[in-house]
């Protein structure tokens, strides 16, 4: 099936209307007109819209934009290198280990988020978290040859994280318990446009770094033994993955808190779009669709009418339980790994 330059093409042009839906849709709704105004910089919009397009919408649209991404890509890797439909970005433990991180901050007191002191402590805590549990992971990878193995691994690691997050949990006090609940719900509002560069610079390395391994990645369908005798080096393809998406993951929760879904869902969107498995397709696709994805669930986050915003792990279960059912019911009808 040759579909992809017709999904490029869809793709490319919804993400701009998406990007743009964005910035003129929220709690405070600004009409286009003014909104071109304020991008433009004509001055004629109220200073109040400016404000709040420049220094929040446009952050928190790219923000979006790049972890959805991210979130995205690191899932296709993840579903590829353990060649499992269900695999996602957190299916390591390497989320788990940034809440861990970030329950040591807000649960055991050791600073208030509210000031901007404390908020360097939460991300710098959530990516030491990850980035541990990342390191675990790479230990194993090069004790264990199976990737089923690894898979398991990663996934008892993230009971054991969950279960010292519950602990702590237990002795914290309500206020700090809440604090840390909110958190655990997902905001891409939480990037400042002085943070962005950082963020974006984290995200656009992992990105390219993926583009880096279609070919691997396409390699690693035929089998290992077949991927080595095309020259392919299996151990370092396997660190470069579990790294490329270690990193991304561990980024994005740090500022963006844990997002559910996008990792595990979107991939086999792209899938569907295009209609292989074929990895110089499906990574650029895969990309998109994430983007798309979400900038739509940033959106579905405010409530028409109220101004009220919903969590963002409120909407992305909407969106990413009922592909997950259909790829469960129909998986045959789905290229995967053939």
């Amino acid at each position: 099936m040759r579909r992809s330059p017709n999904v490029y093409i869809v793709l490319l042009a919804l993400m701009p209307l998406l990007f743009i839906g964005n910035i003129a849709y929220g709690a405070v709704s600004i009409p286009l007109p003014l909104l071109w105004d304020v991008i433009a910089g004509n001055g004629e919009a109220p200073q109040a819209f400016s404000v709040i397009i420049t220094g929040s919408r446009i952050p928190q649209a790219l923000t979006a934009l790049l972890s959805g991404a991210a979130l995205a890509v690191s899932g296709l890797l993840l579903q590829t290198f353990f060649r499992n439909p269900l695999a996602g970005p957190s299916i390591l433990g390497i989320s788990d280990g940034a809440n861990l991180g970030v329950a040591i901050v807000m649960l055991c007191g050791v600073g208030a988020v509210s000031s901007f002191g404390g908020y360097m402590a939460v991300v710098f805590s959530a990516l030491a978290g990850a980035l541990t549990i990342l390191a675990v992971i790479i230990y194993f990878s090069k004790k264990v040859r199976s990737n089923v193995m690894l898979l398991i691994i990663g996934m008892m690691t993230g009971y054991m994280v969950s279960s010292a997050i519950s602990v702590l949990n237990y002795y914290a006090s309500a206020d700090k318990v809440r604090q840390f609940v909110m958190w655990g719900m997902g905001d891409f509002s939480s990037v400042s446009l002085q943070k962005l560069p950082y963020f974006s610079a984290f995200l656009i390395s992992g990105l390219a770094g993926a583009v880096m391994l279609i070919k691997p990645l396409n390699a690693l369908l035929l089998g290992d033994a077949n991927a080595r005798s095309l020259g392919i080096n299996v151990r370092r393809t396997r660190l470069a993955v579990l790294l490329c998406t270690g990193v991304m993951t561990a980024v994005v929760t740090a500022f963006c808190g844990p997002i559910s879904f996008i990792g595990l869902a979107v991939p086999h969107v792209a899938r569907l779009l295009c209609g292989t498995s074929d990895h110089r397709r499906l990574v650029p696709v895969t990309i998109l669709c994430g983007a798309c994805v979400a900038l739509l669930c940033n959106m579905l986050t405010v409530v028409p009418g109220s101004g009220a915003v919903l969590p963002l792990n409120a909407v992305t279960p909407l969106l990413g339980a009922p592909v997950i059912i259909y790829v469960i019911v129909n998986k045959r009808n789905i290229q995967y790994f053939d």
